[in-house]
């Protein structure tokens, strides 16, 4: 099968693209082929490498990773690591430390496997009530010793071959014990039956099997091969997994509080959402169990740059496989991170997502209409459904919320790929980011490395999709109307300007000190900041000079307003803003970190106020305040307030609101320019001096002042606030600021 792929396959020569012999190509260069050895035996990579040597194959050892010379999984634990840090963020996200506090679970597996064995001794608080395998059946009702039952898990563990019928029976609370699959039927203990609810005095090995599955516990924990749960509108044949049609249960009558598939396919996917739809805690496999796949793909592109370092005498090859050895908790690090961000994308996208239907929905329309996404294949809701959940006030759930997040990001990494944002001098800290510390000596071999620009591509990617979401592109598009590319990087440079990267790692450091939903509320001020400020930056030609060149021209000018922002702020805005932090406060957020979150409302003004301030030529400190003090004038603070808030229905009324928002900081820009045309510059700026100055100004502009300003209070006098008056005095406002441009 190897040679086979191998036969039909371009190779590298030099820096030649060779194609292989008496084959006719109807496709273009593609010399890129790996391979992955099943369950991550080493044994079968070593054979896979050992014919790519052969063949010459480009890539050598990196064609099948995981080899004798490559990082071994299931020493490393990786997998279920990843699978891990989900199932962490579940239970923080109800309340529960469990690294800390004991909590049960039920698995499918045995201490042998790779995905079982060591995610059940990634914490010692487990209280392991049972498990199943193929073999035998593990019952413990009321483990008490829990570090006595971890050691002996991790015994199991390191025996070679084991089973649960090596478990030490005398750690086995009463009432339990390991039953072989192949029994006709199994004697219940009061134990058993209080725990998988069977009333009767004996059962089969299926129907154990069966209950447990639906037995109440904290964790349901997958970590072997099988499709166990199904929603209740599945046949068994749709599953396609006889082998365990006679214990499956359907998702909804699962009792488990969190799911997690460190397994593939342990759940369907219309399972997982039955399960997510009666409050269950899951995500899927393929974000759960993502972690090996990431360390194959830094193992690919680790050798790929050490074959170059090797072959310019930057290294040794005799220390080559030291080196991958010394890495490999540095590689587990950065891999358990993207674990981590993935995860925490879910968590924000989740918690405004039937606020966010709209935009879910047009996002899989354009993947539609663009041949990338097929609904039904992937169990996401069909037009009709969509109709259904938007009455009923609902959103995506975490799995399809999954869907979407992979789907984001392999778009946008097509659209990266090919452009030239990869080949920006300022991504090159990204690329060397992606690679273990110890490698940085090796800078000119990741300079030409051959994958160097798909690696910033999908290191770009992953960033924006895991902070912004996955319309992120799209609802920035509609409003700023600039190009996914401009915006990708607009988003880079936002990061970098207004130091979010920074205060996002100070909001995850508040893990288990915080309450979850705090974390995620503050990351939802900093997401609604990057929208804005990434729409900025994104039109108008801001980003012509690069990433860098953006980030030079306007972070000392935020860092400098950051400084007098609380200060130069109106009364109504303050007052406003005091609020929202006393609130972040209340639900738990330290102060500094709700503060610094809370201000990005208003330093989302900082871009213009720079930009206004070269203009004018005039210093940033008084800019800002004039500029505050011409939109409180104007209540043009009060009115982008009413616009972002209004609920609607309609996408083209959402978007029209947006554009709204940006037409009245157009406006404030425009107006404060012309104060600030009309004004002297002070030795000294503060809030009365602006004041002072805008009031003058305004008076000057005579009935074309006043009449806006009767407009605006007219309009707010009369009620709420509607899409029309929002419209009215968003026109009244342009027209006012063309009026004295």
């Amino acid at each position: 099968f190897l040679r086979g792929l191998l036969d039909i396959t371009d190779n590298i020569a030099g820096a030649a693209i060779v194609s292989p012999g008496d084959v006719v190509r109807w496709d273009g260069d593609d010399p890129y082929l790996v391979v992955a050895a099943d369950k991550g035996t080493a044994t079968f990579s070593d054979i896979a490498n050992a014919i790519s040597a052969e063949y010459g194959h480009w890539l050598g050892d990196a064609f099948a990773s995981g080899g004798s010379a490559g990082y071994d999984h299931k020493a490393m634990g990786i997998t279920a690591k990843g699978a891990w840090e989900a199932v962490k963020r579940h239970f923080r996200e109800i309340g529960k430390n469990i690294q800390e506090e004991p909590f049960t679970v039920i698995g499918v597996g045995d201490m042998s496997g790779d995905v079982f064995g060591n995610g059940m001794l990634l914490s010692k608080k487990i209280r392991l009530i049972a498990a199943f395998d193929h073999r035998d059946i593990f019952i413990d009702p009321n483990p008490v010793d829990l570090d006595a039952s971890w050691a002996e898990r991790a015994r199991m563990f390191a025996l070679p071959r084991s089973s649960w019928q090596d478990y030490d029976k005398a750690l086995i609370s009463p009432g339990g014990g390991v039953f072989s699959r192949a029994a006709k039927s199994v004697t219940l203990s009061d134990e058993m039956r209080a725990l998988t609810g069977l009333g009767v005095q004996a059962a089969t090995p299926a129907e154990i099997i069966h209950a447990l599955l639906q037995a109440p516990c904290e964790l349901l924990w997958f970590g072997g091969i099988g499709a166990y749960v199904k929603a209740k509108s599945e046949s068994h044949a749709a599953v396609g997994d006889r082998a365990n049609d006679a214990v499956r249960a359907d998702a909804e009558a699962v009792r488990a509080l969190v799911i997690g598939e460190g397994a593939n396919l342990g759940v369907t996917q219309a399972g997982r959402i039955a399960f997510a739809r009666k409050g269950g805690r899951i995500n899927t496999d393929a974000i759960d169990n993502s972690a090996g796949v990431d360390t194959s793909d830094h193992e690919v592109n680790i050798k790929i740059l050490l074959a170059d370092a090797i072959e310019s005498s930057a290294l040794n090859p005799a220390d080559r496989e030291p080196l991958l050895a010394e890495m490999t908790d540095d590689v587990g690090a950065l891999v358990l991170r993207d674990n981590y961000d993935q995860t925490l994308a879910l968590s924000v996208a989740q918690a405004t997502a039937a606020a966010d239907l709209d935009s879910h929905e047009r996002f899989m329309q354009r993947l539609e209409k663009a041949g990338k996404l097929s609904r039904s294949v992937e169990g996401l809701p069909s037009a009709e459904e969509m109709r259904a959940l938007r009455q009923a006030g609902l959103g995506l759930t975490r799995p399809e919320l999954s869907k979407l997040v992979a789907y984001a990001k392999i778009d946008l990494f097509d659209t990266l790929t090919a452009s030239a944002a990869p080949d920006d001098p300022y991504f090159q800290d990204t690329l060397i980011g992606y690679f273990p510390a110890a490698l940085r000596r090796f800078e000119p071999s990741m300079r030409r490395h051959r994958l160097r620009r798909e690696i910033i591509a999908t290191t770009l990617a992953n960033t924006l999709v895991n902070v912004g979401g996955p319309t992120f592109i799209d609802r920035v598009r509609e409003t700023a109307r600039a190009e996914p590319v401009d915006i990708a990087c607009a988003f880079e440079a936002a990061r970098k300007i207004f130091r979010l990267d920074e205060l996002a790692v100070r909001t995850n450091s508040l893990d288990n000190g915080a309450p979850a939903d705090a974390q995620v509320k503050l990351h939802l001020h900093i997401l609604a900041a990057l929208r804005r400020l990434t729409a900025y930056l994104a039109r108008r030609g801001r980003m012509d000079g690069g990433v860098g060149a953006a980030i030079a021209e306007y972070r000392d000018s935020v860092d400098a307003q950051r400084k007098f922002l609380w200060e130069s702020l109106a009364d109504p805005e303050r007052d406003r803003a005091t609020a929202r932090r006393d609130e972040a406060i209340a639900a738990g957020a330290p102060a500094d970190v709700a503060a610094d979150a809370v201000a990005l409302s208003p330093l989302a003004s900082a871009l213009d106020i720079a930009d206004l301030a070269r203009a004018a030529e005039w210093a940033v400190e008084p800019t800002a305040y004039a500029y505050r003090a011409v939109g409180a004038l104007f209540a043009l603070d009060r009115l982008r307030l009413e616009a972002s808030a209004m609920t609607l229905e309609q996408h083209w009324d959402r978007l029209a609101m947006r554009r709204a928002g940006e037409d009245l900081f157009d406006a404030q820009k425009r107006l404060t320019n012309a104060a600030l045309r009309a004004a002297e510059r002070p030795a000294s700026a503060d809030r009365a001096w602006a004041e002072a100055m805008a009031t003058r100004w305004a008076a000057s502009l005579g009935s074309a002042g006043d009449a806006a300003r009767g407009v605006l209070q007219e309009l707010e006098s009369q009620g709420a606030w509607t899409f029309a008056k929002v419209t009215i005095a968003t026109a009244e406002m342009r027209a006012l600021a063309s009026a004295v441009a």
